[in-house]
């Protein structure tokens, strides 16, 4: 679980975060400019960060194990072409049996980083960095490196309205119900903090941490879903970069790169942050290329933090 002075210390950012956006972007009733401080501009945050969130809540798995997935922005990309070329070759659309692909698509990448990881005895880091470029040059290559648009109609409602919200909530609500009620949730947390003491004790690390990465690439898959409905086509340069954004979410949410600690609530709340801190900037016209070098200070702070809190307790 995330100690109680880090939940503080991450509500107490994102409150002064949004305290300090209100008072730099107010309403402007002659430009038209929609203030910070909005229901339309809050509306449109939640349904941004579902990108990022609903992918993290498979890497919250994965880093508490002391696992890392660097592939997550690539499984995004693989699995959107995979969806969007079923749609557009078969008949009537495909609906149905696009979606199964995409699905199918990122729980099979997830399941070969698993392999790799628990059978093959590679690090998870590299592990996930060769199928992070196996992934990407797939969706290169898949279509000749061309979008994929025309998409089915009916295909628009993953990301109409509040429905990417709902999607995204139900999806937390089952993970940390998972990571709360189940045996598996509890092994997740028993791995990460001593991978040892559970082989010792008889648990079945490696099919319980080949799970987690197949978690992990589910829910790539399901953001690519909600992502290529928002954008109504699929590419090879989509989720460019997901991973950084996604890693970042998890760590300040208070999961700790060195496993065992952490959970799902937090995760959304430094999805939130990052959300904020996104909308924030592009309101206030910050040239994007800077976002990288904020969004690497956050993730250094957050561990170093999180290293200093290590060292109290030990």
């Amino acid at each position: 679980m995330v100690p109680l002075a880090r939940i503080f210390g991450i509500w107490s950012g994102l409150i002064l975060l949004c305290l300090f956006f209100t008072i730099a972007i107010p309403d402007d009733a002659e430009t038209g400019r929609v203030g910070f401080l909005s229901t339309a501009n809050f509306t449109n945050i939640f349904r941004q960060i579902t990108i990022v969130a609903i992918p993290a809540i498979g890497a919250t798995f994965v880093i508490l194990t002391a696992g890392i997935d660097l592939s997550v922005g690539s499984v995004v990309a693989v699995s959107g072409m995979v969806m969007a070329g079923i749609f557009r070759d078969v008949d009537g659309g495909g609906l149905f049996l696009g979606i199964c692909a995409c699905m199918a698509a990122g729980t099979l990448f997830g399941l070969l980083n698993g392999l790799l990881v628990t059978l093959g005895g590679i690090h998870s880091f590299v592990a996930t960095l060769g199928t992070m470029a196996i992934a990407r040059s797939l969706a290169r290559v898949n279509n000749d490196g061309v979008q994929i648009g025309n998409l089915p109609d009916s295909f628009g409602f993953f990301s109409q309205g509040n429905t990417p919200f709902f999607i995204m909530a139900g999806l937390y609500l089952l993970a940390w119900c998972v990571l709360r009620w189940t045996l598996f949730g509890r092994l997740v947390f028993a791995i990460g903090s001593n991978k040892e003491a559970c082989r010792l004790a008889g648990i079945n690390v490696r099919l319980h941490e080949t799970l987690v990465y197949v978690a992990a690439g589910l829910c790539a898959a399901l953001g690519s879903i909600v992502l290529t409905s928002r954008v109504g086509s699929a590419g090879p340069r989509a989720g460019l970069g997901l991973e950084l954004d996604v890693i970042a979410a998890v760590v300040i949410g208070g999961t700790s790169l060195a496993g065992g600690r952490g959970g799902i609530g937090g995760t959304f709340c430094g999805a939130l942050l990052m959300g904020v801190l996104g909308n924030g900037l592009n309101l206030l016209d910050v040239n994007p290329d800077w976002k990288g070098v904020i969004v690497g200070l956050i993730i250094i702070t957050a561990v170093v933090i999180d290293r200093w809190g290590q060292s109290g307790r030990e």
